[in-house]
């Protein structure tokens, strides 16, 4: 989430994200509750950024001017049950965007496993679940409102300002604030998750393959162990199935282990090899808001690049080899997933189906001590980064990355020609 420290009264909050890793101390921190008002507060600043929940990693948010929440527009617009689709205001969390969607018989067709992001922030960033044939969020959008940089309300979709729909649906909000988004669901329903202990040369050797049985399929490789937990999603029409409450819980017994190998970080190899003792396996039914998301309560700072698909266990066999073999100090798993090809210009799965690979690090730990290790090697695969995600690259690497590159900076030109919406880190990425 958000996070923006007690100040006096009159004084402007600080605000960082939600592993602590980004600060910043904007002159101005706005919340607007209609699009007039966040018009006049674009019009009124020279520069500025958006927030939404404040849980991507690298420092997109950070500001030293204007700072404009979006937890002021939320909730659900209108809605078609014929197209079944649904206009929602992007601030709307995807925590509560689940509930709304299941009382009109709508669902997301796909979702991460955290629902704390605001619904602007995953299409911007363009954060995406798991399922070979399942794009990312920001392929399920079919249009939306922007807010341009003199307070100029667009209209984009498919029939109108099309460039600006085709790129926008992942401009890091460098395009104008995204006020209301159309996104195409699907009916409302229900999800079998199973998850299991699996040996990690099973994993390398038959993933590929799995994929192919199941809607949803992701592994957690735990790098110094021999095994990886194993998930998997299916549509169901069965009856709700809902596991017992344990304790201590799994995100409980995580921030544990991390603080244990923190401290002896020698203890790690052994504990992973214990995984059996404290991860059995379990069967669920709910519908799908309630399926997707997992409990992430233990902080960490990320690094995830989208390798191409038929690369993807060959990449993963070498970050968990090189990881063994520096001794490196996590006990974080590896998050590997598959992602669909999608048209959207800066996507990092523009026209290429991809595996998902998630390092991640406790947030008490030094992270670029393991990232500087791994992210050498989604390079040689020719991986591109999440945009939510820590990463090194700069403007001439992501050039390389990406085809349409020229074409969407010249949309920003045209949209922003005073630089508003670019901060120091989008200047990195954009200007070089």
């Amino acid at each position: 989430m958000t996070n923006r420290t007690h100040t006096p009264e009159n004084a402007t909050p600080s605000w960082k994200n939600w592993s602590g890793l980004q600060q910043s101390n904007p002159s101005h921190y706005a919340t607007p509750h209609d699009q007039s008002a966040l018009s006049q507060v674009i019009r009124q600043s020279d520069k500025c950024r958006v927030v939404g929940a404040g849980h991507s990693f690298t420092p997109l948010v950070c500001t030293d001017h204007t700072l404009i929440s979006l937890d002021g527009l939320s909730g659900l617009v209108r809605h078609d049950q014929n197209l079944v689709q649904s206009t929602i205001y992007a601030g709307t969390r995807l925590k509560n965007l689940g509930p709304m969607l299941l009382g009109i018989n709508q669902g997301l067709a796909n979702q991460g496993d955290i629902d704390e992001q605001s619904l602007a922030g995953a299409v911007a960033t363009g954060t995406h679940g798991t399922g070979q044939n399942l794009t990312c969020l920001s392929g399920l959008v079919e249009g939306f409102q922007l807010v341009t940089a003199n307070g100029e309300l667009l209209e984009c979709d498919r029939a109108q300002n099309t460039e600006i729909f085709t790129a926008g649906r992942v401009a890091l909000g460098s395009f104008g604030v995204l006020s209301q988004i159309t996104m195409q669901n699907v009916p409302s329903y229900r999800l079998k998750e199973q998850i299991s202990l699996v040996p990690l040369d099973d994993i390398l050797t038959h993933m590929d393959q799995w994929k192919t049985a199941h809607r949803h399929i992701e592994c957690f490789v735990f790098a110094h162990g021999s095994k990886a937990l194993l998930k998997t999603l299916d549509p169901t029409t069965d009856d709700i199935q809902v596991l017992p409450e344990s304790w201590p819980s799994e995100d409980t017994l995580l921030t544990a282990c991390c603080e244990i190998t923190r401290a002896l970080p020698a203890l790690s190899p052994q504990i992973q090899r214990m995984l059996g003792v404290f991860i059995k396996p379990t069967t669920r039914v709910d519908w799908s808001s309630k399926i997707f998301p997992a409990v992430r309560e233990t902080r960490f700072n990320e690094m995830e690049y989208q390798i191409p698909a038929a690369q993807g266990l060959a990449c993963l066999a070498e970050v968990v080899a090189t990881l063994k073999k520096h001794k490196a100090p996590v006990f974080f798993p590896i998050e590997y997933r598959y992602v669909k090809g999608d048209d959207i210009w800066l996507s990092p799965f523009y026209q290429q189906d991809s595996a998902s690979i998630s390092i991640h690090q406790y947030h008490k730990q030094d992270c670029w001590e393991i990232f500087k290790l791994i992210e050498p090697i989604f390079w040689k695969y020719q991986g591109r980064p999440h945009w939510g995600k820590l990463h090194t690259l700069s403007a001439k690497q992501l050039k390389a990355l990406y085809p349409c590159w020229d074409a969407f900076m010249a949309i920003r030109e045209m949209l922003d020609p005073t630089q508003k919406w670019l901060n120091p880190h989008l200047k990195t990425l954009f200007l070089g």
